[in-house]
């Protein structure tokens, strides 16, 4: 008994409320997250070719369905309540050593066989906290335990397949024959997951709130564009080097092009979609959440990363002295920053066709600008290049705000109205802390 007892010192777990919002420990929590994406711009930047891009990739799918999961598991309890935040920090740290072995995932894995196995490991301890606290949802109920064995296989699976990544290659002689198993072991485990995510369905899952949901989405996707200004800030070698006008001027552009992204997302499409979200119940709010979420920030974040990978190749030659400010610029940054905004914006667009059934013409013409826009700003200095890219970004921008005026105002005072009415109702609550005790007497 006295055992039980401690067991629960630091409270029991917290179940999620149906109007639940993200709390603290779990923005902390995503913190470490995105300093994986930075780890990722930061790896592939040292040496920018298509086999390092598609092991970034990977790493990122495989990253990602962790925070997917991760995701699943606070629809049901509270992270920062109770004896949850115990396993949570178990799993932050896990996270945090995974980030740091990534850049040694993919080295030659005859001489490397420290870094994946300190990468499978961790991602091992990852899932298993995930795990444990699934189990202690379903502890009580016979029908999730059931459903929770659904997901066994892929749990399992995926993690053995990495451990094999990690242990096999390096005991193989021919290089090459390494690192494709290596890398086709890498791929089995994505398809595998994401897979099984389409298969399950909705077995054993509900999203109780979907504020919580959409909001926890719209907060990663912030940290995420926040973190590709940090990238290009700091890989670019900006606070290296003397401030002269053209770097002055690049890094002005890369924050307005990235402000406009952010504006792409969360004018319209972001507050609709939380809405239609709302709107939704049982099946199908769990297969918008999760084709909508789970699935198709993946390819906006993947392009984050891409863009932020392209502009830091771009400012760096801008700020560098030595290179003229009517050079070209060289290497592939211009279709690493045109198509990873195209990515962006196109994962954006599908998501809008999931969640409201709709496309915007605008979308689509400024993604087919982008992809015709990249042989023309190969040829064009790199401070043109950038500053063709913003003027397509905030023309797009300029162009809904004209085009789409009445749909914007109407979406905008059904959110003002709603968060009024919020307000009015937590004001109305907190109220009676102000209201004196039955047997005080008013004064």
């Amino acid at each position: 008994m006295g055992g039980k007892r401690r067991r629960w010192r630091l409270g029991p777990a917290v179940p999620v409320a149906p109007g639940a919002r993200v709390d603290k420990f779990e923005i902390f929590f995503d913190l470490v997250f995105v300093f994986s994406f930075f780890i990722i711009t930061r790896a592939t930047a040292m040496n920018i070719t298509a086999a390092n891009l598609f092991h970034a990739l990977l790493v990122l799918a495989v990253l990602w369905w962790c925070w997917v999961v991760h995701s699943v598991v606070a629809t049901r309890v509270r992270l920062g309540e109770g004896f949850v935040p115990v396993l949570t920090v178990a799993g932050m740290a896990a996270l945090f050593t995974f980030a740091l072995a990534l850049p040694q995932a993919f080295r030659d894995p005859r001489g490397n066989a420290a870094g994946p196995m300190v990468v499978a490991v961790s991602y091992v301890v990852i899932r298993g906290v995930h795990l444990a606290l699934f189990l202690h949802v379903a502890r009580d109920d016979p029908k999730e335990r059931r459903q929770l064995l659904r997901f066994a296989p892929e749990l399992a699976t995926s993690t053995a397949l990495l451990l094999v990544a990690a242990l096999v290659p390096p005991r193989l002689h021919d290089a090459g024959m390494a690192a494709l198993i290596r890398d086709a072991l890498w791929a089995g485990v994505v398809v595998l997951q994401y897979t099984t995510g389409l298969i399950a369905r909705t077995w054993g899952w509900d999203v109780t709130s979907a504020e919580h949901w959409t909001e926890r989405y719209d907060l990663i996707l912030i940290i995420a564009l926040g973190e590709s200004v940090i990238s290009v800030g700091v890989g670019s070698n900006l606070l290296g080097q003397p401030p002269t006008w053209p770097a002055v001027a690049a890094a002005v552009l890369g924050i307005v092009f990235t402000a406009a992204l952010w504006w792409a997302h969360y004018d319209m499409i972001g507050p609709a979609a939380r809405i239609a979200l709302h709107a939704a119940e049982g099946a199908p709010r769990v297969t918008m959440a999760r084709d909508a979420y789970a699935y198709l920030y993946l390819p906006m974040i993947a392009g984050i990363i891409l863009f932020a990978l392209g502009a830091e190749g771009i400012v760096h030659q801008i700020a560098d002295p030595a290179v003229g400010p009517a050079e070209r610029a060289h290497g592939p940054s211009v279709p690493l920053l045109f198509g990873g905004v195209a990515c962006y914006l196109f994962g954006n667009m599908l998501f809008q066709l999931r969640t409201l059934r709709t496309l915007t013409w605008t979308r689509v013409g400024t993604v087919l600008l982008l992809v015709v826009g990249i042989p023309v700003a190969d040829r064009l200095p790199g401070l043109a290049a950038l500053g063709l890219l913003t003027a397509i970004c905030v023309g797009m921008a300029v162009v809904e705000v004209v085009a789409m005026a009445d749909a914007r105002s109407a979406l905008h005072q059904v959110v003002f109205e709603e968060r009024t009415s919020n307000e009015a109702h937590d004001a109305a609550y907190r109220a009676r802390w102000h209201e004196p005790a039955p047997d005080e007497p008013s004064t």
